[in-house]
């Protein structure tokens, strides 16, 4: 009778070593499958990291590849077309110096015009093109010379005033180009349109932002040309950028409010 708890001991004794022995082989199964598993994920992950890599690699290369292709383009403009245009200007002006037609000078001074309206549009596409202008600061310094060279013949006086600016801060050259055009067209309209004598750049940025606005002290927009082709293609071009543009207009001038994450 005393045998047979011993028996009984030993029966569970070696059933509860059984059972430590698989929950322990169960145990380091999960664990092998589970390490298996993460070294799996790691090896997936730098799989990915080197794709992602080499993707970098080749959209860096590709963009180098295309600013080497501006810049060829760029020098060929400025001395093939450029020494054209100049070429051409000086054989008008020697043949104004012969001509004693008064409307033949007169033809001869539109086409002076027109080669240096020609040569203005080559500086701006040359230096649309040059990528090392794709800095906020080389937008600024261009845009207010720019408007400067294009008023200073005007009764327009030329204000401008810059805001917290972070000169190096790099911007697209689409968007640089966009932003340009913009100006453009609204020193175009405030020149033909406001009758004011004072037009006002100011530029500022809050961190990320940044706002452009030009403001002049005339007339205002009239309300049946408050959707021209000028503002509508103003409005398009900072759509496209993801920028806003509003139009302030009253009877102490136009304001026109541009901005863009940058």
């Amino acid at each position: 009778m005393k045998q047979l708890p011993d028996t009984i001991k030993l029966v569970f004794l070696s059933a509860l070593l059984i059972v430590i022995v698989f929950v322990a082989f169960i145990i380091f199964v999960v664990l092998m499958y589970n390490r298996k598993q993460l070294l799996y994920l790691k090896e997936k992950q730098l799989q990915q990291a080197e794709y992602e890599n080499r993707l970098l690699q080749k959209e860096l290369e590709k963009q180098k590849s295309i600013e080497k292709e501006r810049e060829r383009i760029s020098h060929d403009m400025h001395d093939d077309l450029g020494a054209g245009i100049s070429a051409l200007k000086l054989q008008a002006e020697f043949l104004k110096q012969k001509a004693d037609d008064e409307d033949l000078q007169n033809d001869i001074n539109e086409l002076l015009k027109t080669s240096e309206e020609m040569n203005l549009s080559m500086r701006e596409m040359l230096w649309s093109l040059n990528s090392g202008n794709d800095t906020l600061g080389s937008f600024i310094e261009y845009a207010v010379q720019y408007a400067g060279n294009f008023l200073k013949r005007t009764k327009i006086r030329l204000v401008t005033e810059n805001i917290d600016l972070v000169s190096d801060t790099p911007i697209s050259t689409e968007m640089r180009r966009n932003l340009f055009l913009c100006l453009k067209e609204a020193v175009n309209n405030a020149y033909k349109h406001s009758e004011g004598d004072t037009l006002k750049l100011s530029f500022s940025q809050e961190g990320n932002l940044f706002l452009m606005n030009i403001q002049d002290n005339g007339k205002g927009i009239p309300y049946e040309h408050s959707e021209g082709n000028g503002l509508r293609n103003m409005k398009r071009r900072m759509q496209e950028q993801e920028g806003e543009c509003e139009v302030i207009t009253s009877e102490s001038g136009t304001h026109l409010l541009f901005k863009i994450e940058i």
